[in-house]
This record gives structure tokens, sequence and C-alpha cells, in this order.
């Protein structure tokens, strides 16, 4: 069988793409002298958190997913960040490829509420893969990936918060059920508010609490 290593050598925001997105640079290495007409690749990419140290006020933001410091001995387990599927053309040796991971900013999600609790430093990561290699010298020979195949990384929390600026410059996102949306929408039209923001500002108000910037 072919061996295949995988190496991720850096990480960027995409400004170009519809929605929030990451662009990791990966080096795959194959047997030498192989050829390799194609790479149908998949990879799961998952934050484990135990791989670095958090200040107190990360803490604090990271509490509803991990509890507090005194319960991360049995709580920091890894968190789903993404599940891509990528096509690699053909190469003999080495090549380098771009993987496309779409991102979101919902905060219902984990690996968001993650990288939002994080105010520097890296985020890291573990690269998991596996898929099909259409490989030979005179014909195709269909070989799995092995499923141990995996690559760490260490992704600066400036590049998240890059992309997220780019998509959402100076906002936040939440989601709501269609029942809560339209509860507000009436309580919007009853004061004839200008918009959501001054929506919520006026139910912060009303309950004491807003606090200062």
């Amino acid at each position: 069988m072919t061996e295949f290593t995988f190496h991720c050598t850096g990480v960027r925001a995409d400004p170009y793409a519809a929605g929030p997105t990451l662009v990791f640079t990966l080096r795959i290495t194959a047997t030498p002298g192989t050829r390799v007409h194609a790479l149908a690749l998949r990879c799961q990419l998952r934050i484990e958190p135990a791989r670095r140290g958090y200040t107190d006020s990360e803490a604090e933001g990271l509490k509803d997913l991990f509890g507090t410091r005194s319960r991360w001995g049995s709580s920091l387990h890894p968190v789903q960040f993404a599940q891509v599927s990528h096509m690699v053309p053909g190469f003999t040796g080495e090549t380098e490829t771009e993987l496309c991971v779409p991102c979101t900013y919902d905060t219902d999600v984990a690996a968001t509420r993650y990288t939002r609790a994080l105010a520097e430093g890296e985020v890291p990561l573990l690269m998991l893969f596996s898929g099909t290699a259409f490989t030979g010298a005179g014909g195709f020979h269909v070989e799995p990936v092995p499923w141990d195949r995996e690559a760490e990384f260490r992704m600066p929390v400036q590049v998240w918060q890059e992309m997220l600026e780019q998509h959402f410059p100076g906002c936040g996102w939440l989601r709501l059920p269609r029942a809560t949306m339209d509860a507000l929408l009436a309580f919007r039209s009853r004061r004839a508010l200008p918009s959501w923001e001054s929506t919520v500002e006026a139910l912060l108000d009303a309950s004491g609490g807003r606090t200062a910037p």
C-alpha cells in the first residue's frame, strides 16, 4: 500500500468566500516514486482544548463548555470543529493543496463558543484524514487512505477573528426560535423601534440588564 503523510503548513481567512471560510494549506507526501492520479480526501478537524493554557478571563468564557477550572481534569474533552471532503489532483512524491473549511458564527455551536472565548494565542487542532487514493504507473489501483493518518496544527486565534471581522464587522450573531423572533418583532412594532439593536437595548433597559461598555 502507498504510504501517505500529512502536514498542515498554514491557514488564512478567505475574504472572497460567501460566508466565513478558513483555507488550510496541506502538504501531502506519498511513497517515493508512486504516481497518485487523484486523492479523494476526507478530513475531520477537532479542537484539542487540553493542549494550551488559559487566562482567567478565557476560563470564565469557557465555563459553559467545560465548567470551572476545578473540573477541567475530567471535562476538557475534544470539540468537533468541522468535517470536509476534498479532491486532490494527481501528483508524484509530494504536493500542496488548499483545504477550504466553511465556518459559522452560530454561538450554539461548541467550536464557535470555544474560539470566541479566546483573546489571543492559538487554537490547538488535530486533523484526522481518510479517503481513497487512485494510484499506479500504468493504470488505476484503488487504495484506502488509512484511518490513522493525522496532523497537528496550532491555528492563530487572530486568523479566526480576522475571518469573522471580514463577514460580520463589529457584530455578533444570535440564533433564536421562530416564536421568539415573532414576539420580538411584535415588541419592536408596538414600540416603533427603528432597528433590532434598539429593540434589544430597550429590553435590556427594561430589565435593568444593561452594563456600560
